[in-house]
């Protein structure tokens, strides 16, 4: 059924859920991670859950909303504002006004639809937040949630966070918190922790300038600037991506006559698609291309954070090639280079210069060149796994806004495959927003991994 037959119903009547218990009426500073992220970064995402056989006692919005209340007494951050200081720093005032939850009816069956595992991006489109992400005042809601319900008793649940408070694997944690109260427990078996100033950065004296900061040296698009995008999702089947790392592990036997460590799934596909980018914006062939890597560092720091942790641990590695480079070198060379980034990343003293680097605000990026890609994976961060509300049903997909991408010019996205395709076990999706004119081309050189033979 398409969607202008599915007759999606929006209840006008926004509620607002509240912590269950009292929580401190405070104010929170953020950290310099926190605070680098623009306020407008407001990410949305979208669970589809299939047709459950309940009883009235487990009504799904009724559980959710109900450990939504318990869950938001340990996060209480996510029930007040983001509000901006004279300072120019972002702060939580803790107010206990509550998270605004948005309930909907979808008169379809989720399975017409295809639990979205098809590129509609109108269906996605109008199943997205349809409520502000700041106040009256201006000031910004952490957290914003719309369950929609279908025919079939399936539904779907959009979680809209700003990204100046949580990232990806904070806000898994916090799902599991809910789930885990809905299924019965009493409290979360791990509990948040604020303590954003373990990563505060000091302002530098020799600010970090971009890899491509020099105007003349960057690669431009023939397609941009525009405002005409168009958002899609590619499917890679394991058989694929094995072909793909078989191919770099031989060639790399071959240049160094001996037995080679093979490549991770991310670094291969994260130069892959790097290039297909390049090749799809027909980037100009003698400037550079920049390919920044979002990598978690909480694993890697000197000075570990407490395991429930929910703010940003994020920092961005970087890989630059004039375009001529990325697309003559062997792919194996690239992938090297993409590997030595992100170890690079991970080390104590990149990790205190990137955050010094944040609180400096100096490092400015040309997004609207095109010549930057950004590459983050979702792969990891739990929502598949661990996230069932008490009727023992996992979400079948997930996956960002497809009409938003969250607004960012050049983001890629790594995904596991849906649970509904068993021939897609051990592959993976990849969203991302490209000019509508160039997305055909980059969809070619994705396809054509179906056929590798010699990367």
């Amino acid at each position: 059924m398409g969607y202008e037959n599915a007759n999606l119903t929006i209840e006008k009547d926004v509620k607002f859920i509240k912590p269950s218990k009292p929580t401190p009426t405070t104010i929170l500073s953020l950290s310099t991670i926190d605070n680098f992220l623009s306020p407008n970064f407001f990410t949305q995402s979208i669970h589809l859950y299939r047709s459950i056989n309940h009883s009235s006692k487990l009504e799904p919005a009724r559980v959710i909303k109900e450990a939504l209340s318990k869950a938001l007494f340990y996060y209480y951050p996510f029930a007040g504002k983001l509000v901006r200081h004279a300072d120019g720093k972002l702060r939580v005032h803790c107010t206990s006004d509550g998270v605004p939850f948005i309930e909907a009816i979808c008169h379809c069956d989720l399975s017409s639809l295809n639990y979205l595992d098809d590129n509609d991006v109108e269906i996605g489109k109008n199943l997205s937040l349809d409520f502000p992400s700041h106040d009256e005042f201006g000031n910004q809601y952490p957290l914003v949630l719309m369950m929609t319900k279908f025919l079939c008793g399936g539904f779907a649940i959009v979680i809209g966070s700003s990204h100046a408070i949580v990232d990806g694997s904070g806000m898994a944690q916090f799902l599991r918190a809910v789930a885990e109260l809905a299924s019965g427990k009493t409290e979360p078996s791990l509990k948040p922790v604020w303590e954003r100033e373990r990563l505060v950065g000091t302002i530098t004296s020799e600010p970090m300038q971009s890899p491509v900061s020099d105007e003349g040296s960057i690669a431009v698009s023939p397609f941009m600037p525009t405002m005409d995008f168009s958002h899609e999702c590619s499917k890679i089947d394991g058989d694929s991506i094995n072909r793909l790392k078989t191919s770099l592990k031989i060639n790399s036997e071959v240049i160094t006559k001996m037995t080679a460590k093979g490549f991770t799934t991310f670094e291969s596909l994260t130069a892959y698609i790097w290039r297909a980018r390049a090749r799809a914006l027909k980037l100009s062939y003698d400037r550079k291309t920049m390919l920044i890597i979002v990598v978690s560092v909480k694993p890697h720091l000197l000075d570990p954070l407490p395991e429930g942790y929910y703010g940003n641990s994020l920092v961005q590695s970087y890989v630059v090639q004039t375009v001529r480079e990325l697309n003559e070198k062997p792919l194996l060379e690239v992938v090297k280079l993409v590997r030595e980034s992100i170890r690079n990343a991970f080390t104590n003293d990149y990790i205190r210069h990137s955050i010094n680097t944040m609180e400096t605000k100096s490092m400015k990026h040309d997004y609207e060149s095109g010549a930057v890609t950004v590459v983050t994976d979702w792969r990891h961060l739990g929502f598949f796994e661990k996230v069932d509300f008490g009727w023992k049903e996992k979400p079948v997909n997930n996956m960002p806004v497809p009409c938003d991408m969250y607004g960012a010019l050049g983001l890629c996205s790594i995904l596991s495959p849906t649970n509904l395709d068993p021939s897609m076990n051990g592959g993976a999706r990849v969203y991302t927003s490209l000019p509508r004119l160039a997305m055909p081309k980059f969809k070619q050189e994705m396809d054509n991994l179906r056929h590798i033979e010699n990367a």
